[in-house]
């Protein structure tokens, strides 16, 4: 790659390692927020929440934007918005000044994320570089994760608004920079490609009541829940017609006839289950149990953070030598075999125990995350590469929510009193989630080893299914 591409890339993984450093950054805070601004838990869920529901609502129309507007232009404007509204939220005195800081703050990231993600796989010819470039970003985006939830820490022993005018400090410096090293491309011809506005407004109404349904499930009436749901599905019907009879769709439906893309998507959001289902847990089990502090528990928990050095270093030479399928695959076994290590929780567990488990997930996401973004973008047209990296990131966020929903609910359930027995008993219960959502995730993926035979014999078909997507893909990209 060229000085002036490391350049991109850098200004790039630096937006998305904001995202990371971001969201880390404020779970840690939440309790000096809380302590400090004097929020109900239910105005502090909506903290959390507000985020969730405009990063996951609003991705589809963002990625689509990037590919109708300039993905220049959208990445630009909304890091503008992004650092406006972290300002906003460091400055507030309020419960809901908060909720409105993280829903715009969310909606942001929805536009700038896919922007910058296709800008990447736009911009580096399909191949060894794209991969190498996406693997750089994939460990980025942990990086900032891993390293938000020290940073979290030490930033709210200081006071909590500084986990807010941090990110404006980063955004301001990655803003500079884009506006000198991200090139200025052509402006999209636009003809016959008009905005689809029933399709957008439907399918995000739908994926907003959807993400709110079930990260609310365990703290609202189940009558409430099922109607939410309900709804959502009757929108994403309404969507799928609309979308069919539309000359310019949001999101064409051909798209999903691939079916690596498909297996990409559903294996993403059940990795993103397991994986944020899990930290619950765990911060739950060391915080409320064991009695670690915060920042005590950001220590324990940064070993996670592997996959920032092993995505650009190993994980490129892992997926040239064995083929994206068959890293994907290992990467969920390997997760599958961290959450059942933690399946024996005891109360009295030594870090030392609690290690191998949390090193394996660390190995585990720099193995998937990676190349499924790979493969979610891969052989799909230029013009279609904002709204892939939309569905992938959406699959992500609602896999988050219905992880995180998951495993509170069977908490719930299976903790009876409050004695640290019946505390273990819940954690224990709750551990299986993260590991069955593993298990399926690995078992839709493996289905991708088929096709990547199929693809090396010449056969057209390995099922009979004429599934489009092995014909323009070299064998091992497939999922």
């Amino acid at each position: 790659m060229t000085g002036r591409a490391w350049g991109v890339l850098l200004v790039l993984c630096g937006a998305i390692f904001l995202e990371g450093i971001d969201v880390a950054m404020l779970n840690v805070a939440m309790p000096a927020i809380r302590e400090d601004l004097d929020l109900s838990t239910g105005t502090l869920q909506w903290v959390m929440s507000a985020y969730v529901l405009g990063y996951g609502g609003f991705m589809l129309l963002g990625g689509r934007a990037a590919d109708l507007f300039g993905r220049r232009r959208m990445f630009v404007l909304w890091l503008v918005v992004f650092l406006l509204f972290s300002g906003l939220g460091g400055l507030a005195t309020e419960g809901w000044m908060l909720i409105l800081a993280r829903f715009v703050t969310g909606i942001a990231a929805a536009f700038m994320t896919p922007a910058g993600l296709s800008i990447i796989t736009t911009g580096f010819p399909e191949g060894p570089q794209r991969n190498k470039a996406l693997l750089v970003y994939a460990g980025t985006a942990a990086g900032g994760f891993s390293i938000g939830l020290v940073v979290g820490g030490l930033l709210s022993a200081i006071d909590w608004r500084w986990v807010f005018f941090a990110p404006v400090i980063l955004s301001f410096v990655i803003l500079v920079a884009a506006l000198a090293l991200v090139p200025v491309s052509p402006r999209p011809d636009r003809t016959g490609k008009g905005v689809d506005l029933a399709g957008a407004v439907t399918v995000t109404a739908g994926i907003l009541l959807l993400v709110l349904g079930v990260e609310r499930a365990t703290h609202a009436a189940a009558g409430w829940t099922v109607v939410t749901i309900g709804a959502a599905l009757l929108l994403f019907l309404a969507f799928v017609l609309i979308e069919r009879a539309s000359s310019s769709p949001l999101v064409r439906l051909g798209l999903f006839r691939s079916g690596s893309l498909v297996r990409a998507n559903v294996s993403g959001l059940l990795f993103a289950a397991g994986f944020f289902g899990f930290q619950f847990i765990a911060v739950l089990y060391l915080q409320e149990l064991r009695g670690w502090s915060s920042l005590e528990t950001s220590f324990a928990l940064i070993v996670i953070g592997v996959d920032a050095v092993l995505s650009p270093l190993l994980t490129p030479k892992l997926v040239a030598r064995f083929g994206n399928a068959r890293i994907i695959f290992g990467g969920l076994l390997v997760a599958s075999l961290s959450y059942a290590l933690f399946l024996p929780l005891a109360a009295d567990w030594t870090y030392a125990a609690m290690f191998p488990g949390l090193l394996l997930l660390g190995v585990a996401f720099s193995l998937v995350y990676g190349p499924l973004t790979i493969v979610a973008t891969d052989g799909i047209a230029e013009e279609e590469q904002g709204v892939a990296g939309g569905l992938l990131y959406t699959s992500f966020q609602f896999g988050a929510a219905m992880g995180l929903s998951a495993v509170a609910a069977v908490n719930v359930a299976a903790t009876n009193g409050t004695s640290p027995a019946a505390l273990l008993d819940g954690y224990r219960a709750a551990l299986v989630v993260p590991l069955a959502a593993a298990l399926i995730a690995a078992a839709v993926s493996a289905f991708g080893l088929r096709t990547r035979r199929a693809v090396t014999t010449g056969d057209d078909s390995p099922d009979g299914s004429g599934d489009d997507s092995r014909v323009e893909r070299p064998a091992g990209v497939g999922v």
